[in-house]
C-alpha cells in the first residue's frame, strides 16, 4: 500500500495524470494487480506497468495512469487489490495509412506518412480541426566583402515513422519521427520526434515534441521554428473569437468587432459579444447589424514573448497590411484560443516566457480555413545563432579543455511541450485560465518522503532530522543553498530558448556577476551534478519548487547538454559559454544517473529514450579519448576515467 498525494494541488478541471511509485525489493511480483483506492474503501481502475525491477526480478519502480476529476477532492493509495474494470475506455485502431485514436470525447486520425501529423480531429462527430504540420524557416547567409546576403527557404515536416507506444485503456501514446523538408531542393534537415498522448475521456491531447539539430550552424540559420493546425470553423466574422491568455486575464475579441460611431459600447448586445455570445440579426437589431458590418475584419492576430519580461499582442486584416498594435505585458501564459459557432480550438506552450522568444498567432480567423500556430521559435526576431562565441580556445586562461575547436551544436536538442483542447462550444474565460495554469505546471501525483526513503528504489541518504542543533543547521544550510540559485534564477534572468534550466557555475565578486564569458567558469551543464542533487532534495522534502527546478534542469541539460547523434551521439559538453562549446565531451554529462528519477516519476516517454540512447555511450569514447591530451594512440584506442567516465557508465547500464 503506497500513500500518494498531489504534488501542487488538485487540478480544476479534468485531468490525465501519469505518474511513478517505489517498491521495496520483493514487495511487487510481476503479475500483481494494482488498483487506486479511496479513503472510504472504493477502488477504481488504474492503467498500471512496470518501469525499472529489483535484480530478484521483483518490480521496483511502476507507472500508473488515471484520469482525475477537477472536482474530486479525495486522498488515494496505489494497493494490490482486485482491479475493477474502467469507467471510461478510450480505444485505438491502426491501418496500413494511419492510427486512430476515439478518447469517448475526442477522435483524432493521425497520417503515417505526409507532411500533416494530424489527419482530422472530431468532437461529437464533426471535424474541428486538422494538419499538426512542422514549419521550420532557413535562412542561409552568403558573405561577400561588402556585404551579407540572406536567402530564406521554408520547410514542413515529413514523417518517416508512426508507432503506437501505448494502446490503453486510460492512456495511449503515438510516437511519430520525421525530418523537416525544404520545398524547393527536398532537402532534408532537422530530424524531429513528437509524441501525441491521449487519455480517456477528455478532448486533449498533450504533444511532447523534440527538435535536433543535425546541422553546424554556421551558414544555415534557424528563422523560425513552429507547429501549425488548419481549424473548421463556422459562423460570420463576428462570431469568430480569439482568445489570449496573459499574466493575469484573458484578452478577447471578435474578429469584427460591432462597436461603431453610433452603436457604442454602452449597446446591450456589445458586452456579450465580446464575451463570445453567439449573434443572430433580427429586425430589432438589423440597424446595429447594418452598421457592425462595416467594420474592418481582423483576420490576423498574434503574441510575441520576446523576452522574459515582455510581450505584445497585435493584430492585422490581411497579410498584404500593416500590424496593429493591441497592447504590451510582462509574462503571458502561453495559451491562445480560436473558435467559431462550432466550437473551437485552444493551444499551450509550456515554459512560455521562461523559454522565449516565443509566440502564438492566429491567421484567416475569419476565412474558410483558419491556422494556428505554436511558434517555438516565432520569425519576428533574430534568426537562431548557434555559432561559438570565438574563434579560439582558450585553455589556459579560461579552463576549457583542450586545443582543438570542438564547438559544434550537431547532435543536441531541445524539447517542448504543447498542449491542444477541443471545445464545442465557446468555453469561459474560467476554464480557459485554469487550463492555462494546468498547462504551465502539469498536475502530478508524488510519494511522501518517507515512502521513497524506505523503498531504497533510489539507493540510500539521510532523511531530513533537525533533532540535533548541528544537523538543524546543515537541514538550514541545504535549504539556503536551494532557495540562493532559485533566486538567482529570476534576478539573473537564466531563461531562454537554450538556457532554462541551467545555472551558471562560477561567481565573479569584482564584476559581481556570474562568469557568463569565460569557458571555464560559465554555463554549469552538469559539472558537479545539481541535477542529482535536486532531485535528492526532492526525494527528502516533497517540495514543488524543488520538484519544478529539477524538472527544468532535467529537460535542458539531458537535451541541450548532451548529444543524440553525430560523433559526440551519447556524450556531452562541459560547462562553457556555449553549452555546446567546450571541447571535453564526456559521459557524465549525459549519463542516465541524473535522469532517470524524472522517468521513474513522471513515466516521461522522452526521457526514457535518453536512458536507451546512453546504453552503449562508452563506445563513442573510442572516437573522442577523454584523456587524448596526455595518451599517444597507442596498443589502447581509448582510456576512461574512473570517476568521470566509468561512473558514468555504471549510471546508464544499471538504469
Amino acid at each position: 500500500m503506497k500513500k500518494i498525494k498531489w504534488l501542487s494541488g488538485q487540478p480544476k478541471v479534468i485531468s490525465g495524470v501519469t505518474w511513478g511509485v517505489p517498491w521495496k525489493k520483493g514487495e511487487l511480483k510481476k503479475g500483481d494487480r494494482l488498483a487506486l483506492m479511496n479513503k472510504n474503501a472504493e477502488t477504481r481502475y488504474v492503467q498500471s506497468e512496470p518501469s525499472a525491477y529489483w535484480p530478484d526480478g521483483s518490480i521496483k519502480w511502476t507507472k500508473h495512469a488515471a484520469v482525475f476529476g477537477g472536482k474530486e477532492n479525495q486522498n488515494f493509495i496505489v494497493q494490490k487489490r482486485e482491479v475493477p474494470q474502467p469507467t471510461e475506455s478510450l480505444s485505438i485502431h491502426e491501418t496500413e495509412h494511419d492510427i486512430q485514436v476515439d478518447t469517448g470525447a475526442l477522435v483524432c486520425t493521425i497520417h503515417k506518412t505526409g507532411s500533416d501529423f494530424i489527419q482530422s480531429l472530431q468532437i461529437n462527430g464533426k471535424p474541428i480541426a486538422a494538419g499538426g504540420r512542422l514549419v521550420a524557416i532557413r535562412e542561409t547567409r552568403k558573405e561577400s566583402a561588402a556585404e551579407t546576403v540572406l536567402f530564406q527557404e521554408t520547410s514542413v515536416s515529413f514523417i518517416k515513422r508512426a508507432t503506437i507506444e501505448q494502446s490503453g485503456p486510460v492512456k495511449a501514446v503515438v510516437k511519430i519521427e520525421g525530418v523537416h523538408v525544404l520545398h524547393k531542393t527536398y532537402e532534408e534537415w532537422l530530424p524531429f520526434v513528437i509524441r501525441l498522448t491521449f487519455y480517456a475521456g477528455l478532448s486533449e491531447i498533450g504533444l511532447v515534441h523534440t527538435q535536433l539539430i543535425d546541422r553546424s550552424g554556421k551558414q544555415e540559420f534557424i528563422k523560425g521554428l513552429g507547429i501549425d493546425f488548419a481549424l473548421f470553423l463556422e459562423g460570420e466574422p463576428y462570431n469568430r473569437h480569439f482568445r489570449f491568455a496573459g499574466e493575469k486575464g484573458m484578452y478577447k475579441e471578435p474578429a469584427q468587432l460591432f462597436g461603431t460611431r453610433k452603436f457604442n459600447e454602452r449597446y446591450p448586445l456589445y458586452e456579450k459579444q465580446i464575451n463570445g455570445e453567439m449573434l443572430s440579426p433580427d429586425e430589432e437589431h438589423k440597424e446595429w447589424f447594418a452598421h457592425g458590418t462595416q467594420n474592418a475584419v481582423w483576420d490576423d492576430v498574434k503574441l510575441v514573448q520576446d523576452s522574459s519580461d515582455h510581450y505584445s499582442l497585435s493584430k492585422r486584416t490581411g497579410k498584404d497590411y500593416a500590424w496593429i498594435g493591441m497592447l504590451h505585458g510582462s509574462r503571458a501564459k502561453g495559451l491562445c484560443y480560436a473558435g467559431g459557432k462550432n466550437g473551437g480550438v485552444a493551444l499551450g506552450l509550456r515554459y512560455f516566457f521562461e523559454k522565449y522568444p516565443s509566440a502564438l498567432e492566429i491567421t484567416g480567423l475569419a476565412g474558410s480555413r483558419p491556422k494556428m500556430t505554436i511558434w517555438l521559435w516565432p520569425p519576428d526576431g533574430e534568426a537562431m545563432d548557434l555559432r561559438h562565441y570565438t574563434g579560439n580556445t582558450h585553455v589556459a586562461s579560461a579552463y576549457e579543455g583542450f586545443d582543438e575547436m570542438r564547438s559544434d551544436p550537431t547532435g543536441i536538442a531541445n524539447t517542448n511541450e504543447i498542449s491542444l483542447a477541443c471545445f464545442s462550444h465557446m468555453p469561459s474565460d474560467e476554464v480557459l485560465n485554469a487550463l492555462a495554469d494546468k498547462w504551465q505546471a502539469p498536475p502530478l501525483i508524488v510519494c511522501e518522503p518517507d515512502v521513497y526513503y524506505e523503498s531504497k528504489a533510489l539507493g540510500v541518504w539521510s532523511i531530513i532530522d533537525t533533532s540535533h542543533p548541528l544537523k538543524k543547521e546543515l537541514e538550514e544550510q541545504f535549504d539556503a543553498a536551494f532557495l540562493f540559485y532559485k533566486k538567482e534564477v529570476e534576478q539573473r534572468r537564466w531563461y531562454g530558448f537554450w538556457h532554462y534550466g541551467d545555472v551558471m557555475h562560477t561567481y565573479d565578486p569584482i564584476r559581481h556577476m556570474w562568469r557568463y564569458d569565460l569557458g571555464g567558469y560559465a554555463w554549469q551543464n552538469n559539472e558537479l551534478v545539481p541535477t542529482l542533487w535536486l532531485w535528492q532534495a526532492f526525494f527528502r522534502s516533497g517540495r514543488e519548487d524543488i520538484f519544478r527546478m529539477a524538472e527544468a534542469m532535467t529537460r535542458h541539460t539531458s537535451e541541450t547538454d548532451s548529444f543524440h547523434l553525430g560523433e559526440y551521439a551519447g556524450l556531452g559538453s562541459r560547462h562553457n559559454v556555449v553549452h555546446w562549446g567546450c571541447g571535453c565531451k564526456e559521459a557524465r554529462i549525459s549519463m542516465a544517473g541524473l535522469y532517470k528519477f524524472y522517468y521513474y516519476l513522471t513515466g516521461d516517454e522522452r526521457t526514457g529514450d535518453l536512458l536507451t540512447e546512453v546504453k552503449d555511450a562508452d563506445y563513442a569514447l573510442v572516437k573522442t579519448d577523454p584523456m587524448r591530451a596526455f595518451y599517444e594512440k597507442g596498443k589502447h584506442p581509448t582510456h576512461a576515467r574512473t570517476g568521470p567516465d566509468w561512473a558514468a557508465f555504471c549510471s546508464n547500464w544499471l538504469a
